[in-house]
C-alpha cells in the first residue's frame, strides 16, 4: 500500500505529485529545487547555495518518514550545466561523507524556476 508522505518543511508540490511516496520500505522522494518553503523562492543564486537547500529539503522529507540520509540508497541530480558539477559535488560530498549512496548525475537544458540543481533520492529502512 502506497502511503503519501508531506511536511510543511519542505516545499508543497506545485503540481499533480506528491513530496514523496512510501511503498512497503521503500521512500521515493520527488526532485527537490533549492526552494526555501518559507519564502516559495530558490535559495541563492549559486549551485551551491541551492544545492544544500535541495538536500534540506530532502532531509524534512526523510525525517517526515522516519528516515535520514544514512537510509537513502539512491540519487538523482539535474543541473542546468554540467560545468556546475565539480561545485556541486562539493556539496554534496559534505551531505554523504562515506557510504555514499548510487547516483546518477546529468545535464538537463532547464529546470523550473530557472533552478541550478534538482534532486531526487530514493530511501530503504
Amino acid at each position: 500500500m502506497n502511503k503519501i508522505i508531506a511536511t510543511q518543511s519542505a516545499p508543497a508540490a506545485i503540481g499533480p505529485y506528491s513530496q514523496a511516496v512510501m511503498v512497503d520500505s521503500f521512500l521515493y522522494v520527488s526532485g527537490q529545487l533549492g526552494v526555501n518553503p518559507a519564502t516559495g523562492n530558490l535559495e541563492g543564486d549559486t549551485v551551491q547555495s541551492q544545492a544544500k537547500q535541495s538536500l534540506k529539503n530532502i532531509k524534512a522529507i526523510l525525517n517526515e518518514a522516519g528516515m535520514d540520509y544514512a537510509d537513502v540508497v539512491k540519487t538523482t541530480v539535474f543541473l542546468s550545466d554540467i560545468s556546475l558539477f565539480a561545485e556541486f559535488n562539493a556539496v554534496y560530498a559534505e551531505t554523504f561523507p562515506t557510504n555514499a549512496p548510487a547516483r546518477s548525475c546529468v545535464s538537463v537544458k532547464g529546470l523550473p524556476k530557472n533552478a541550478l540543481v534538482e534532486i531526487e533520492v530514493i530511501a530503504h529502512k
